[in-house]
């Protein structure tokens, strides 16, 4: 009769692919048309200078978008809200009716929230929509009806109908008012601030009639930018979000499993390897790394698996041109040993208790 010993080597022996061993991997035979579950919600797409050069080619045709560049801002044009302040030369109850005293920021009249504007000899008068050159000759012809050869001067004193709307890690939330000098998209991010630390630039965007543009704001930083040539006009909306909320994660055969924040607009995937502290050369497969994308929308589009060969020096030429992006998981599969090495330490203590077992009926036997 064959002895609980022998039957458990036996049992070790015949559990030897690496399929049984414990521990997590990634099956891609399954996502290559093994699995049927997984056909249609995951995608295998293998990390070779090809797909580098495609995805090149693609940010290089995205740029920064033509009908960004080519707005171009008009005139100032006053609207509801504003201050307008009229001087007329020689008639100083008409241009400070209020008394000398008045603060100069508080001088004027606001148009009303129709576009309206009343001043002394006038009345009431539409306003909104006009260019401040267009206020003044409305002004200047109704008022000759009181004065002769009235000069006149027309200015906006308080800025309030066109703004910008900024959210996220600014430095300073307020709108951004549009004025008689046309705002461009570094004026803004310059009055507004950024919390150095705290903002993803990665995840800029510019909104703008409803649609969204991703810009990368890094680019302002290098010379002839396209991004500084970028005005704002009424109605935009810039967000830039806190890094805390945009995170690649980075697990498996590392040094470090990490959460990665993401400081700048890219991430390489040599980046997120070395700040997991690299591979564990003893225990991971260096043909087992993946960059996983999109599993938390699968039930919308298929998931894609990035697989990178790293065994070769040059896959580490690829590792640092692929971008990971938030969300993304970084996942380095074990090697086959590695997983054997597992189920053999958790499967040595029930061999030793067999053992036990066995050493104590032979000694029972023997007497």
């Amino acid at each position: 009769m064959k002895s609980p010993y022998l039957i458990a080597v036996a049992t070790v022996l015949a559990l030897q692919g690496c399929a049984f061993a414990p521990g997590q991997h990634l099956d891609t035979a399954s996502l290559q048309g093994g699995d049927a579950d997984d056909q249609g919600r995951v995608e295998l797409v293998p990390i070779t200078p090809k797909l580098l050069s495609i995805q090149q080619a693609l940010r290089k045709k995205e740029g920064v978008p033509a009908d960004l560049l080519s707005y171009k801002p008009e005139p100032y044009r006053v609207g509801p809200n504003d201050t307008l302040q009229v001087t007329v030369w020689e008639h100083p109850e008409l241009t400070n009716p209020a008394g000398l005293q008045q603060q100069t920021s508080e001088r004027g009249s606001t148009v009303q929230p129709d576009g309206s504007f009343y001043f002394p000899y006038v009345g009431k008068i539409q306003v909104a929509g006009m260019t401040v050159e267009e206020v003044r000759t409305a002004l200047t012809q109704r008022l000759s009806a009181w004065i002769v050869s009235p000069q006149l001067e027309v200015a906006v004193a308080n800025y309030q109908s066109a703004q910008v709307q900024l959210s996220g890690a600014f430095a300073k939330n307020d709108p951004l008012p549009i004025t008689h000098v046309p705002l461009t998209l570094f004026n803004a991010l310059g009055k507004a601030g950024i919390k150095v630390g705290e903002a993803d630039p990665s995840g800029f965007t510019l909104t703008r009639d409803g649609r969204e543009y991703r810009l990368d704001i890094d680019e302002l930083e290098r010379g002839n930018s396209k991004l500084a040539a970028i005005y704002l006009k009424a109605g935009d909306h810039i967000h830039l979000p806190y890094k805390d909320r945009r995170r690649a994660y980075v697990f498996g055969e590392v040094s470090q499993p990490t959460a990665i924040l993401f400081d700048t607009r890219s991430v390489t995937l040599l980046d997120a390897i070395g700040r997991a502290g690299g591979l564990r050369q003893e225990t991971s497969n260096a043909n087992a790394v993946y960059v996983i994308r999109g599993a938390e929308e699968i039930e919308q589009r298929p998931a894609q698996v990035f697989q990178l060969e790293a065994k070769s020096p040059v896959a580490f030429t690829l590792a640092s041109q692929f971008e990971v992006r938030p969300q993304d998981v970084v996942y380095v599969g074990p090697a086959g040993i590695t997983r054997w090495n597992r189920f053999i330490s958790q499967l040595l203590p029930t061999n030793m208790l067999m053992m036990s077992g066995v050493n104590t009926s032979n000694a029972l036997q023997r007497r």
